[in-house]
This record gives C-alpha cells, structure tokens and sequence, in this order.
C-alpha cells in the first residue's frame, strides 16, 4: 500500500484536516473486501445522485442505513438465516455487509427503498442560499463634477 504525504498541502492551507481524513478512509475501504454487496453510484441529475446496492435476499428489516456528519453507513444482516434447508449449491451471498460512504457537504439522503432485491438510497444536494454563487453588479463611478447649489459648474 502506497503511503503519500500531504504535510505539503496543509503547511498553506487552512481547514482541509478533513481531505486527510477522506485519504485514510479511502485506503482503508479499498484494503477490505469492498465489493459485497456489489453497488452503482449514479449521477441523475446536477444535484441529485443515488446509489443502487444489489441486497438479493435481504429484507427492509435485515438492513439498517444511518448517516452521521458526512458519513453514509448502510449494514446488512440477515436477522433470521434459514433454518433446516440443506443447500446442494448456494451462489447467492447472504453474508453479512458494512459499506460506507463519504458525503460531501450539504449532500442529503432523502429516501431509500428496496424493490426487487435492489436497494435504492437516493440523495441530494442541498446548498444554502449563503453559499450559492451570486451576480455582484458593477457600477461605473462617474467622475464627480463641480456643482455650485445644486447647479453643474461650465
């Protein structure tokens, strides 16, 4: 694993500790087995993403999906395995699963549902009015001309 140094970057700058943070996270997520359940992330829009979990097997009750800060967090476990069945080939992985996801600011879920052994957590971005950009209009300074009693001076 590839270490990299960012000491550099934040000797001139100011409130970027969290991209430090986002590096060891990424690191760590590509160390472990990050591709069960397997998952699409989708742009659908210029502020509107949702990303797709293939959770075959899994009922609304065996996943439990939180957001805490800039942290997405779906977990999966299947709460009653099945119990007696003698499988002669089992393809389809019902293993337990823990994916998280760093969101960017003002970046909101706002739904999920499970449809045909899809889960789908769509997501929004939210930004303030005070954080949008806005048009500042440039006025022209007229040069100041003498005036005698409310009277333009010749």
């Amino acid at each position: 694993m590839r270490s990299f140094d960012l000491s550099p970057l934040f000797r001139s700058s100011v409130g970027f500790d969290r991209l430090d943070k986002l590096f060891d996270a990424a690191y760590r997520e590509a160390a472990r087995d990050a591709s069960y359940p397997p998952y699409n992330i989708i742009k659908r829009g210029q502020d509107s993403y949702r990303i797709t979990m293939a959770v075959a097997g899994f009922s609304e009750s065996d996943i439990d999906i939180t957001v805490h800060e800039n942290l997405l967090t779906v977990k999966g476990q299947l709460k009653e395995p099945a119990k007696d069945v003698e499988y002669l080939y089992r393809g389809i992985g019902q293993r337990a699963f823990e994916h998280r996801f760093q969101l960017a600011d003002h970046v909101k879920v706002t739904g999920a549902k499970l449809v045909n052994g899809l889960l789908d957590i769509d997501l929004e971005r939210e930004v303030p009015e005070a954080k949008k950009p806005r048009k500042i209009e440039i006025h022209s300074a007229a040069p100041a001309g003498k005036t005698i009693e409310g009277q333009a001076a010749a």
